[in-house]
C-alpha cells in the first residue's frame, strides 16, 4: 500500500510558501504528494518542487483538468491539437517534480454540456487524442490515468464501466484509468462491483468523502470500497482528496459552501488512519 495526499486541500499552485505543509505530511506518514498541474507557463517552480519532494523522501503523482480550448472530444481539430499540447506540457511539468502518475478528467473539458449524453463521434475524437497523448506521456515516462466525473461536472465518462471501455479503446500502456469513490458514491450501485468492472485498467485511486471532508466520516459506503479494492488485489497509490474553503475560486469551483473539517492536518491525519485501519500498512 502506498498513501498519498492531495494539495489542491490548500492550493492550485505549489509554491515555496508550501514547504511547511509538505514537511508536516512527511511527518504524517505519507508516501507522496498529488500535485495541481493547472498553471503551465513557468516549469521552474515545479522543478523546485521536485528538488525540495527528493530531499524530503516524498513521491509525487499529478493531477489536471481540461478547458474549452483544450476538450479532447472537440469537433475541432485544432481543439483537440492543442488537447495533445496541453496534455504534453502538463506532463512535461510533471517530469520536474517526478510525477509517477498523471490523473483527471484528461478525457473531456470540465464544467462543459452538450445538453445529451455522449455521441459515437466525441467516443472516438477521444479516443484518437487520448492516444497522441498517450505516447507523449510513454516519452516523458509518466502514466496517465483517466478519471471519471459525476454527471453534475462532466457528462462525456461519468462511470468506471464507460471508462474502461474508453481506456481499452485507446488501447495504449501509458492510459489507463483511475477510480474516485467521492464520484462513484453518486454514479455508482454498488463500490465492490464498480472496482471490479475496471480493475484491470485500474492504476490510481482516490479516497474522497462523500462530502469532500475527511474520509471515514461521511456517507460512502466504505466496506463495499475497501473490499472491491482488495479483491481486485490493487496496490497503487491511494490517495486522499479532499476540498476546503482556504482558495474561494477552488471552493466554488469544487462547490465546498461550508467548513467540512475543523483543521486540514487533522483531516491528513484522520484520514490516514482511516486508509490503515482497512487497507493494512
Amino acid at each position: 500500500m502506498k498513501t498519498g495526499m492531495n494539495l489542491l486541500l490548500w492550493t492550485d499552485h505549489v509554491t515555496e510558501k508550501h514547504d511547511p505543509i509538505l514537511d508536516e505530511i512527511k511527518a504524517l506518514g505519507f508516501d507522496a504528494v498529488e500535485v495541481p498541474v493547472f498553471d503551465t507557463s513557468d516549469l521552474r517552480p515545479y522543478e523546485r518542487l521536485g528538488k525540495r519532494l527528493h530531499a524530503l523522501g516524498l513521491k509525487a503523482t499529478a493531477v489536471t483538468v481540461m478547458g474549452p480550448e483544450a476538450n479532447p472530444i472537440s469537433p475541432e481539430a485544432k481543439v483537440r491539437e492543442a488537447a495533445v499540447a496541453h496534455l504534453d506540457r502538463v506532463l512535461e511539468c510533471g517530469q520536474q517534480f517526478g510525477c509517477e502518475v498523471l490523473c483527471g478528467p484528461i478525457h473531456s473539458a470540465i464544467g462543459v454540456f452538450s445538453g445529451n449524453g455522449p455521441t459515437g463521434d466525441e467516443f472516438n475524437a477521444g479516443v484518437e487524442t487520448l492516444q497522441r497523448a498517450a505516447e507523449k506521456a510513454q516519452t516523458r515516462g509518466i502514466q496517465m490515468a483517466v478519471e471519471y466525473l459525476n454527471r453534475f461536472e462532466i457528462y462525456f465518462l461519468t462511470t468506471a464501466a464507460q471508462t474502461a471501455k474508453f481506456v481499452e479503446a485507446v488501447n495504449h500502456p501509458h492510459c489507463k484509468m483511475m477510480y474516485d469513490s467521492f464520484h462513484a458514491n453518486i454514479e455508482e450501485k454498488d463500490q465492490a462491483r464498480a472496482i471490479a468492472s475496471c480493475a484491470k485498467h485500474t492504476v490510481h485511486v482516490h479516497v474522497s468523502e462523500n462530502d469532500r471532508g475527511t474520509p471515514g466520516s461521511g456517507g460512502v459506503n466504505w466496506p463495499s470500497f475497501w473490499s472491491g479494492l482488495k479483491t481486485s488485489g490493487y496496490d497503487g497509490y491511494l490517495t486522499i482528496e479532499a476540498f476546503g474553503r482556504s482558495l474561494p475560486a477552488l471552493a466554488a469551483a469544487t462547490k465546498v459552501w461550508r467548513d467540512l473539517f475543523d483543521d486540514p492536518m487533522d483531516l491528513c491525519r484522520d484520514g490516514l488512519a482511516f486508509i490503515r485501519q482497512n487497507a493494512g500498512g
